[in-house]
């Protein structure tokens, strides 16, 4: 069977559909994979903040439209760019094993985010790791920040901002482990859903594909991406909400921690729940009822606006 990869064009993209490529080529049934580069509206629109746009759902549209029309057959994307409600027609066939989860600080001037100076400009295209941020460190001024990783740090490097949030997973792909200079506990900062986690998306009524590609999937990066992902799901919230989520699998236990927070950091909700691997849906549900219960919708009407 001949596979084609519809990806993003940039190098972060390229380097994940390449894993899932390389993944692909060791099924004895896979004759050739190919790779169809493609510019999606997320990476047109720099100027603009991706919550006033329509959140990072602009990043998978196109590639969608490529596996509809039958230009491609999958879809390779960084989970936490996938929305919680998946399009009809479209279903996630495999998800591979978790990279690092976590968020880092990289900066020219400072060792980690308590060595920030006051006032220091720190650059975040995330809402949900500008309101940690500002919950940790209220002096210092956080300012939006597009473009692809490199983009990023060339702007950091040009002395635009002190220092920047990336997720470590994708500066270890692109063998830029160097830069980071505190990967961030996750008491301190909680990643997004599924951070770290690659995804495989396909068109549901290839069962082909599907018996295929299930074969790829790592069960416990699929737990613990249910479980971080129902907390989104029930909530209603967005990619680019103020709401981050991590769980932890232990034999059969599943730790889930989930977060609401107001943009100025200034209000943070935090809830655990624990239960056993098979529920992992419902413990999602669980800690978002809890944040609900706790003020959560305010403030994720507010990272709205």
């Amino acid at each position: 069977m001949r596979v084609r990869i519809a990806t993003r064009k940039s190098e972060l993209a390229l380097w994940q559909a390449g894993h899932a490529a390389d993944a692909l080529r060791r099924l004895p049934e896979i004759s050739s994979v190919e790779l169809v580069p493609l510019t999606t509206r997320g990476d047109r629109i720099l100027d603009l903040d991706l919550s006033k746009v329509g959140g990072k759902g602009l990043f998978i549209k196109e590639l969608e439209v490529a596996m509809e029309d039958g230009d491609a057959d999958i879809a390779v994307h960084s989970m936490k760019d996938v929305p919680a409600e998946m399009p009809a027609g479209f279903c996630i066939a495999a998800l591979l094993e978790r990279a690092d989860p976590f968020d880092a600080l990289v900066s020219t001037r400072a060792r980690g985010i308590a060595h920030l100076a006051a006032g220091a400009v720190v650059g975040s295209s995330s809402l949900r790791r500008h309101a940690q941020l500002k919950a940790l460190r209220p002096d210092v001024e956080v300012r939006p920040l597009r473009g692809n990783v490199n983009t990023r740090l060339g702007k950091l490097d040009d002395g635009e901002f002190d220092a920047i949030l990336l997720a470590c997973a994708g500066l270890e792909r692109l063998g830029l482990s160097d830069r980071i200079r505190e990967r961030i506990s996750p008491d301190h900062m909680l990643p997004a859903s599924a951070q770290g986690v690659i995804g495989i998306e396909c068109l549901e009524k290839r069962r082909d594909l599907r018996a295929l590609l299930v074969r790829l999937n790592h069960a416990p990066t699929e737990l613990t991406t249910t479980a971080e992902r129902s907390v989104a799901r029930f909530l209603g919230a967005s990619c680019h909400s103020p709401l981050a989520s991590y769980a932890v699998a232990e034999g059969d236990r599943l730790t889930l921690t989930a977060l609401v927070a107001s943009v100025d950091g200034k209000t943070v909700l935090r809830e655990r729940v624990t239960g056993g691997t098979r529920d992992a849906e419902v413990l999602g549900a669980r800690a978002g009822q809890r944040l609900l219960e706790r003020g959560a919708a305010g403030l994720l009407h507010e990272g709205q606006e």
